[in-house]
């Protein structure tokens, strides 16, 4: 008898090939009635597979008494109410360090990109405004201070990445983290005040929320760069835009929104903003190697009791 397993949503071609082949899989999107069909089988499952996008709250999550484990195809999971499944003994594993390189790839592109208008200045080739005129002067990238708010592995990974740029790295979170030389700040404030570049790489959920606010902003101030590559709910997108309206902030580089996919229409006019679609870890070989992960974490649950890569 095959493990029985509970689908949220569609995740990849092979993901879910994968699934198909190795489990009894029940694709819980494509019920007509999705309440009738959890009251009548959601005691069946065991384990429960999920794509980043997808939510797992507290009501499906009681839908699912025999339900041990919760793999999710990618880093955030704030989407999963995670304080219940911990009440229900559920485990929760998601997809860490197989992005962290590409991630932290995209976020020294903005970086650079805002920094030297690299995006405008082709757009003002490509319409010909080269033949009559000149872009302005940009800011150099090399030597500027490098803020990270959040070090885990991707802020890490942007910070051997900035390191190669002869960038100064500080950091901000909770608490010091062991093993590096990276200065911490104790105030996200203090970090933006003294950073050229504040990279947003930490997780999202209701503790993050906003935490680039109007005051991180201003002390960012008129020269500073803000790049999230993180979660667009961590910063208060409202107040971003205002900043950047009123030439309080020097620029953003946001692959992340708070409703996305729309994006704010006063930024898509704005030349010290680049934008793009929430593509950070969208690589060949990342996709390849969270495919694998996703699925290799399920089969050691099903094997050792245990999850790969808890969170």
């Amino acid at each position: 008898m095959k493990h029985r397993v509970l689908q949220i949503g569609p995740i990849t071609g092979p993901v879910d090939a994968r699934l198909a082949r190795d489990y009894d899989v029940a694709p819980l999107w494509k019920q007509p009635d999705k309440d009738a069909f959890l009251a009548a089988h959601g005691a069946e499952f065991e384990a429960v597979a999920i794509h980043v996008r997808d939510a797992c709250d507290a009501a499906l999550i009681e839908r699912l008494p025999n339900a041990k484990a919760i793999v999710n195809f990618g880093v955030g999971y704030d989407k999963i109410d995670v304080a219940a499944a911990k009440r229900r003994g559920m485990q929760i594993s998601n997809t860490p360090k197989v992005l962290d390189g590409c991630v932290a790839d995209l976020a020294m592109g903005l970086a650079i990109d805002v920094a030297r208008g690299i995006s405008a200045t082709d757009r003002f080739v490509r319409a010909g405004g080269w033949k009559t005129g000149q872009r302005p002067l940009m800011t150099r990238v090399y030597g500027k201070n490098m803020g990270l708010l959040g070090f885990g592995g991707i802020g890490q990974a942007v910070a051997r990445r900035a390191a190669g740029f002869d960038m100064p790295v500080r950091y901000h979170t909770r608490r010091p983290v062991a093993g590096y030389a990276e200065q911490h700040e104790t105030s996200l404030v203090e970090l933006a005040k003294w950073a050229d570049f504040l990279v947003v790489a930490c997780p999202g959920g209701p503790e993050t929320r906003h935490l680039v606010n109007a005051e991180v902003l201003d002390a960012l101030g008129p020269q500073g760069i803000l790049v999230n590559i993180a979660r667009g709910s961590v910063v208060d997108e409202a107040a971003l835009v205002r900043a950047l309206q009123e030439g309080r902030l020097g620029g953003a580089g946001l692959d992340v929104f708070e409703n996305e996919p729309n994006v704010p229409e006063a930024m898509l006019a704005m030349d010290n903003v680049v934008v793009q679609s929430h593509i950070a870890g969208f690589t060949r070989e990342t996709r390849a190697d969270m495919e694998a992960l996703v699925c290799d974490n399920l089969d050691a649950f099903f094997r050792t009791g245990q999850v790969l890569t808890p969170i």
